[in-house]
């Protein structure tokens, strides 16, 4: 399959399109793969899970997922991602629970680029262990979408690109691996259509867009275990009460920071010294520029009474009001 998408070919808007393009899909990896085993990192992100799904209905027990937990994740993710596919799905999944190392590499770095770089090699070393211990395998799926490819485009003709094409990139090069790459000629909301067609859960589809170094860029400055654990107690106390008042997929990304900061409170009728959790809410079109979601009053109140009495270390919640620029929608 080309690299270009062809001006002819039709967008995946409704279940039946996307039911051949999934059989047309199953078609041209059993004839790429044949017998031979396939890896992918499972990340649990909407291009990853969709990969997963669809590869599974093509070849089985071929297709070899490594699911890295780096203790940076949402609360429940990797116990979702543990639930779909090696329970309802049947996968072969390899579940590398790799919190300690990471968060041991990570103890005392505060420069957001460094906690970056720490993540994102660590990462490509776990996953690197994880492969050299199989047999047989020859492939590698990745969930390249077609945004990849144009931004990889651009940079190849000298334009400046917000990112390089590279997924899984960076391996070494002792691990060779032919690529599968089934998504790579679609774009985002064809995938979901896609994902939901395999029956997919709606909310892993429609999954918010989440960083690759996880909550890691959401607690400001030096990573702590203890103020990591409020924040991701704190960010599932946002989504859930998102889902219930319907703002969940109206807003394109919404999270809780946590800043290396302390302020005197009151708890008990006693001092408290506690972080500050600030709450960011944004909708954008295209990520270069984004707006502020408001919020309404009793929503924001039901979730400050609710983090600051069920989290503990919090004991103020503020609202980040900065649309982008001069703001970015992250952090860090």
């Amino acid at each position: 399959m080309s690299n270009v998408r062809p001006e002819t070919m039709e967008r995946i808007t409704t279940p039946e399109l996307a039911a051949a393009f999934i059989e047309e899909q199953v078609k041209e990896v059993r004839a790429q793969v044949g017998d031979k085993k396939v890896l992918l990192a499972l990340s649990g992100g909407v291009d990853s899970s969709v990969v997963a799904a669809l590869l599974i209905k093509a070849i089985g027990r071929q297709l070899v997922c490594v699911h890295v937990n780096h203790g940076l994740m949402r609360k429940g993710e990797s116990e979702q991602v543990i639930e779909i596919f090696r329970n309802q799905l049947d996968a072969n999944l390899i579940y590398v629970d790799a919190t300690d190392r990471f968060l041991d590499l990570l103890a005392g770095v505060s420069d957001p680029e460094s906690k970056r770089k720490i993540i994102g090699k660590e990462f490509i070393e776990v996953f690197a262990d994880e492969a050299r211990k199989l047999d047989g395998v020859e492939f590698l799926a990745q969930g390249t979408i077609y945004p990849d490819i144009l931004e990889s485009i651009k940079q190849a003709e000298g334009k400046k690109a917000v990112k390089s094409h590279h997924n899984v990139g960076g391996l070494p090069e002792d691990l060779k691996f032919e690529l599968v790459e089934p998504l790579k000629l679609l774009f985002k909301d064809e995938v979901r259509v896609v994902g939901e067609a395999l029956g997919l859960p709606h909310a892993m589809v429609y999954r918010q867009p989440f960083p690759g170094p996880g909550l890691g860029v959401r607690c400001l400055g030096a990573i702590t275990r203890d103020r990591l654990h409020a924040l991701r107690e704190a960010d599932a106390i946002l989504r859930e009460e998102f889902a219930v008042c319907g703002l969940a997929e109206k807003v394109w990304q919404y999270f809780v920071v946590i800043p290396d900061i302390k302020s005197v409170g009151v708890k008990d009728d006693s001092r408290y010294e506690g972080w500050p959790a600030i709450l960011r809410a944004v909708n954008t079109k295209d990520a270069m520029t984004a707006t502020i979601e408001e919020i309404p009053y009793a929503v924001l109140h039901k979730i400050t009474a609710r983090i600051t009495s069920e989290v503990e270390g919090i004991n103020r919640v503020l609202m980040d009001l900065t649309p982008k620029p001069t703001g970015t929608i992250e952090w860090e």
